[in-house]
């Protein structure tokens, strides 16, 4: 028999340690299982387990080699497993409903990792859930297993595990990603008519300066004592600079591209980038809205599972992206931890809107702080879609007044060539 020592969370989201006896890792975590909590470390202290841990038996070996081989995912050069937006998002809806039915972490995960409909799935359920049943935490799982988790999510995860509502995570995190999901193919599906304008506008282009503006320049200059419009030598002039710099033009604008992607991936120039986001027109409000809903939603659900305010914080400072808004994170969490309340730190970081601070500062007085917390949320993801349905209707006009000002344009000056020139002939 060996002994274990445990950290694992209850039913009710309550952290529980101590130590239990078994003969080995796996009958520790039934042991685990049938009382009713979800281990998240397990430590070998004595026994025979240590053979074990630290040599692993040849039938062990060879079921590994076995499960190894039969892997069908995607891998990357770092064998980590690849893996589509949907399927991560199909992974979080089975793994978060199963969770709310009252599944343990690892059951669920069996679960998935047995459904032959799952596909590459099956692969990452069954990585992931070899890592959890070792005593590794979910969150840590995510990352050893794919980099198509990416950070927040696995930062939402540990927030989640931290809190006990790991179930209700997930399922946010799922609403979150289809909503993203959906978002891309409205804008796919808007771009694809302005995509053809501007196929047609640049094939409109090529006509003008390889065929009508060369016809255009011989009838003049076959015409005694003809004399080329403004309209027409600003015509021919962009043609022949187009004609002869197109090549230095492209690798110009290909290698700003390239400059530019160095300069913001950058790891000293990050935050400057983060900083340049917030600030583009439409775009940044959009950011700001996403960062609000996101930090207000996950401060709910932690606090509501019981956590304490500024442990809840500090995981969804975690579970920020941008680095400008984690640096006045920073700055709540030192205020709050030097024993100022929420909703002043708020107003001292500066970056917090009146509106969602006046809707925390009721929370505190009312000590309801996780119900204000998600009115709040669902308050900004109503402006948040209102702001996406803006920059979606402004998609479609832009392009078009673009594309007509371009066409129209090169139209007047060919129009008004033509017939300054038919004025010259008509003259003689």
């Amino acid at each position: 028999m060996a002994t274990f020592t445990y950290k694992a969370l209850s039913k009710d989201g309550e952290v529980d340690t101590g130590e239990i006896t078994a003969a080995d890792r796996p009958e520790a975590l039934k042991v685990l299982a049938r009382r009713g909590l979800q281990p998240v470390n397990l430590t070998l202290i004595t026994g025979s387990g240590s053979s074990r841990k630290d040599k692993e038996s040849p039938s062990s070996r060879s079921s590994s080699k076995e499960g190894s081989g039969t892997s069908t995912g995607r891998r990357d050069d770092g064998g980590l497993l690849k893996l589509k937006r949907a399927e991560v998002v199909l992974f979080t809806e089975e793994l978060s409903e199963m969770l709310r039915a009252g599944l343990q972490l690892e059951p669920a995960l069996k679960s998935m990792e047995n459904r032959e409909e799952l596909g590459s799935l099956k692969d990452v359920s069954c990585e992931i859930r070899k890592f959890v049943r070792d005593g590794g935490s979910f969150s840590v799982a995510l990352k050893k297993t794919s980099d198509s988790f990416g950070p927040l999510y696995c930062s939402l995860a540990a927030a989640g595990e931290a809190s006990g509502a790991l179930d209700t995570i997930l399922e946010r995190q799922a609403h979150y990603l289809k909503t993203l999901q959906q978002l891309q193919s409205k804008v796919t599906l808007a771009l694809i008519y302005p995509a053809f304008l501007i196929i047609a506008g640049i094939g409109v282009g090529i006509i003008f300066v390889t065929k009508l503006i060369p016809q255009l320049t011989d009838l003049i200059s076959s015409t005694p004592g003809g004399k080329i419009p403004l309209g027409a030598k600003i015509l021919i002039g962009a043609s022949d600079f187009f004609q002869e710099w197109w090549l230095v033009m492209l690798l110009v604008i290909v290698g700003s591209s390239l400059a530019f992607k160095a300069w913001k991936d950058a790891d000293v120039n990050k935050l400057t980038w983060d900083r340049i986001k917030l600030r583009i027109p439409l775009v940044g409000r959009v950011i700001e809205s996403r960062f609000y809903v996101q930090f207000l939603e996950t401060l709910a659900n932690l606090v509501g599972n019981g956590l304490p305010l500024l442990r809840s914080l500090e995981l969804a400072r975690d579970a920020t992206q941008n680095l400008h808004i984690r640096q006045h994170m920073d700055h709540v969490i030192d205020m709050v931890g030097d024993g100022r309340s929420f909703s002043r730190a708020l107003i001292n970081s500066g970056i917090f809107p009146p509106l969602l601070i006046d809707m925390v500062s009721v929370g505190e007085k009312t000590g309801k702080i996780d119900k204000s917390l998600r009115r709040a949320a669902e308050r900004y993801d109503t402006e948040l879609n209102k702001s996406l349905a803006r920059i979606m209707e402004l998609i479609m006009p832009v392009v078009l007044v673009v594309m007509a000002l371009l066409i129209g344009t090169m139209a007047y000056l060919m129009i008004t060539a033509i017939f300054q020139t038919i004025q010259n002939l008509g003259g003689r």
